[in-house]
């Protein structure tokens, strides 16, 4: 039991001090404020823009893009990096647990997407004096998405390059198909099944509606149906990231043995 409680210990302080470090130096780099903060509002404002829509409908949608973008940028943005600069293979190989440094690098971008996200709340708070109906449903609905969607960039970020761009390439492949399916722009009822079928392998799909029934503006799916639909794509997210880090991990310590037989 204490061995137990132990490790848990030295996970959780390993995965602190990797998220202290990721925020103090990346959530300012102007690729993690173009992918996760800039891109998502102007695409987002690109849409909205001459659709008389209420703010109950708008802001949930918002929220959820830019917890969707802003969560899954800082992982493609930091790992590239350290790869670059040998850091994250230092990392890998020192005695710190690996599920501790993967959980630091998906704690990064689950920080830096709830910032993002709650500063239009606050705004529709004081500005359109809107309600929400579902406190602890929204807080719960904006955790929990950010969870899945950091798990999201982890994942991508297992990505064999030194060069944040080629991981921001790919995942921009994957995000805007998810995007659009998602029911943000268009309501899941006009999809047809064809389309909720789509829209079922989004995360955001699931994201959008408990945002939406959190704050009123009309949900589609029962709210315990998109609590278990974010926390199967947080499991599976973040257990593949798992894998793929750890097979580069032994890679890397492979060629490390390697080398230092050949020297």
């Amino acid at each position: 039991m204490a061995g137990s409680m132990e490790k848990a210990v030295r996970l959780t302080h390993t995965a602190w001090v990797v998220a202290s470090k990721d925020m103090r130096l990346y959530y300012l780099r102007p690729g993690t404020l173009m992918f996760g903060v800039l891109f998502p509002l102007f695409l987002f404002f690109s849409f909205a823009v001459g659709r008389d829509l209420p703010v109950e409908v708008m802001l949930p949608a918002l929220v959820a893009i830019s917890l969707f973008f802003g969560s899954s940028s800082t992982g493609p943005m930091a790992i590239p990096t350290e790869r670059k600069t040998k850091t994250y293979e230092r990392l890998l190989v020192s005695p710190t647990p690996p599920m501790g440094i993967l959980l630091g690098q998906t704690l990064g971008g689950f920080v830096f997407g709830l910032i993002f996200s709650t500063v239009p709340i606050l705004l529709s708070l004081f500005w359109f004096n809107l309600a929400v109906n579902n406190v602890v449903g929204l807080v719960i609905a904006m955790a929990l998405s950010s969870f899945a969607f950091s798990s999201l960039g982890i994942m991508f970020a297992a990505l064999p390059t030194d060069n944040p761009g080629d991981v921001m390439m790919i995942l921009n492949f994957v995000r805007l198909p998810l995007l659009f399916v998602s029911g943000l722009f268009i309501p899941l009822g006009s999809l047809g099944s064809g389309g909720l079928l789509l829209a079922a392998f989004s995360p955001l799909t699931y994201a959008n509606d408990l945002l939406r029934w959190s704050m009123g503006g009309g949900n589609y799916f029962d709210p315990l149906l998109d609590l278990v639909g974010l926390l199967i794509f947080s499991i599976i997210f973040l257990g593949v990231g798992a894998t793929l880090h750890e097979r580069i991990r032994r890679k890397d310590l492979l060629a490390r043995k390697r080398g230092q037989k050949g020297g």
